[in-house]
């Protein structure tokens, strides 16, 4: 069969030595860039605290920094223009690539990409390091394919693994990049995929440890574990995080409707508003600049903080967050959400102090359950989360807890029926590069897989043949490690990963039938004494 035949060559020894060789080239240029990429955010918001430490009190040397502002938002700006596809965090464009939809200049994306990180981290955007290093990892395998001379669909495995090596690279956690490139970028599971990107993540990981060390990025220490007798107490975190994730998602969709009513000078006219708002935050609550390593440091000791402080450190981050992100200013926001999730974390620990007199010995234990929940809640990628809270820690004491929280936020998060960040993100993008996808998005679509079964309707048969709802649109076609873009004339086999734009007016209904058509026949309920949806009898046999 022709899938044995390409499994056979993609896992023979000398090409599993060939992934292993490629996926650390890969790995050597993506994790470099984004080594070279946190040092320069570190250094600019160094330089950004000791400027405005300094200039606080001094009225001209505040007018001189709102000048200095000005300038960068205008360098920003043209920045944007020259290469419009390095706005936001570069997460969905990166998907857009790997999945053969666009087709970005990697030299113009990386060098545009590291200077607006760069500058806007100096201007103290509340904006992270992460999406930009995902970007920014895919187009180091991008270039590795193109000097390589791959053809599309190996550098579409080489973005993928990229983006792996990128995110090993920001969080300092090679697993973390593996299964955010699997779960969140390829979204199919392949041996070739994971082979590759493991190499990519591990050299990521290795550059990284010889240049900025081997500690955590959360150094956070548990005092003890929790008990099994406050596991309920879990699960009503888990409920607790789901809510707050789609409360997350649902503001900065919102937020960025609003962004998309400004039409005249843009990109100036919407970064002005987080520009102008940096320079006032950056003398006044400095805390919520950057990133949040600022309060990151007021949590290694949370019992400092009164739960006051807390709800006030995370409405002021989200808030910030929000109208830093949604502007199109080009940063990442997943290191915010880190820092909110344990914020939210260390909140909840002292309400169910207040409530049940839950001991505060177990904040750091409930900071953890923040980041998997909200991470879970808002990516929709659970097992990501569970995997980043270990390596972010490096503990593995909390473990249970941790999976329990994140499963139950991201089953809440989907019963409120919120976009998850990322895939909301894809396929507002999409719609920009597709008319038919833009006509549809005042009633609002959805992004959803599917999988052709062995005895479906849809094996053997071609897109154009099946009978596919009304305003769905078939994006892409994933087999065997390869991508396709569809065409009518595009034969669907058993194992093909399908993926659709729904629209959301009747998503329950087309999801239904979608389904129907993907599923083995033996398994659908209306299959005894009826006709095939194209009028001809079937064959029950």
């Amino acid at each position: 069969m022709k899938h044995l035949g390409y499994l056979e060559r993609s896992l023979s020894r000398p090409n599993q030595a060939r992934l292993v060789f490629e996926g650390a080239l890969v790995g050597l240029a993506g994790g470099g860039i984004v080594v070279l990429y946190r040092m320069a955010l570190s250094g600019a918001e160094k330089l950004m605290r000791g400027i405005t430490g300094a200039a606080a009190g001094h009225p001209l040397q505040i007018l001189l920094w709102f000048v200095t502002l000005a300038a960068v938002l205008i360098i920003v700006s043209k920045l944007l223009l020259w290469e419009p596809y390095t706005q936001g965090s570069g997460i969905p464009q990166t998907d857009a690539e790997a999945i053969g939809r666009i087709d970005m200049p990697w030299y113009r994306v990386m060098s545009a990409k590291f200077a607006e990180g760069t500058l806007c981290a100096f201007a103290g955007l509340s904006l992270g390091r992460e999406g930009p290093s995902v970007m920014l990892g895919g187009m180091g395998g991008k270039a590795v394919s193109k000097a390589l001379h791959k053809d599309r669909d190996h550098e579409s495995l080489f973005v993928t693994c990229g983006a792996a090596a990128g995110m090993a690279a920001a969080f300092h956690a090679p697993l973390t990049g593996v299964l955010f490139a699997v779960e969140e970028i390829h979204k199919v599971f392949s041996a070739s995929l994971v082979i590759t990107a493991m190499a990519s993540a591990i050299m990521s990981d290795f550059l990284v440890s010889q240049v900025l060390g081997v500690k955590p990025t959360l150094n956070f220490a548990l005092v003890t574990n929790l008990p099994h007798v406050s596991y309920p107490l879990v699960a009503v975190m888990g409920i607790y995080c789901g809510i707050l994730g789609a409360l997350h998602n649902a503001g900065m969709f919102g937020c960025q409707a609003l962004y998309g009513k400004i039409k005249h000078w843009v990109p100036y006219s919407r970064l002005a508003i987080p520009f102008a708002i940096s320079g006032v935050i950056a003398f006044t609550l400095p805390d919520l600049m950057c990133g949040g390593d600022a309060i990151i440091e007021k949590l290694m000791n949370p019992t400092a903080l009164t739960w006051e402080a807390i709800l006030f450190l995370l409405i002021g981050k989200y808030l910030f967050t929000t109208i830093s992100f949604a502007s199109g200013a080009p940063g990442g926001t997943l290191f915010p959400l880190v820092v909110m999730g344990s914020l939210a974390g260390a909140l909840f620990c002292h309400l169910a102090n207040a409530v049940g007199g839950t001991s505060t010995l177990y904040m750091m234990n409930f900071i953890y359950l923040g980041i998997a929940g909200l991470f879970a809640a808002v990516v929709r990628a659970p097992v990501t989360a569970i995997v980043l809270v270990f390596e972010l820690t490096g503990s593995l004491e909390n473990l249970l807890s941790v999976s329990i929280v994140a499963m139950i936020a991201f089953v809440t998060a989907n019963l409120l029926k919120i976009d998850a960040f990322y895939e909301h993100l894809l396929t507002k993008l999409l719609g920009n590069l597709d008319p038919e996808i833009a006509a549809q998005e005042e009633h609002g679509i959805a992004l959803r897989t599917y999988h052709v079964a062995l005895g479906s309707q849809a094996e053997n048969r071609t897109v154009a043949e099946l009978p596919w709802p009304k305003g769905t649109l078939i994006v892409l076609v994933e087999r065997a490690g390869e991508r396709i873009t569809p065409h009518g004339t595009t034969k669907l086999e058993p194992t093909d990963v399908i993926t659709a734009i729904v629209p959301k007016s009747s998503l329950l209904e087309d999801d239904r039938k979608i389904q129907e058509l993907c599923r083995p026949i033996i398994f659908r309920r209306d299959i005894e004494g009826t006709a095939d949806t194209d009028g001809s009898p079937q064959d029950h046999s």
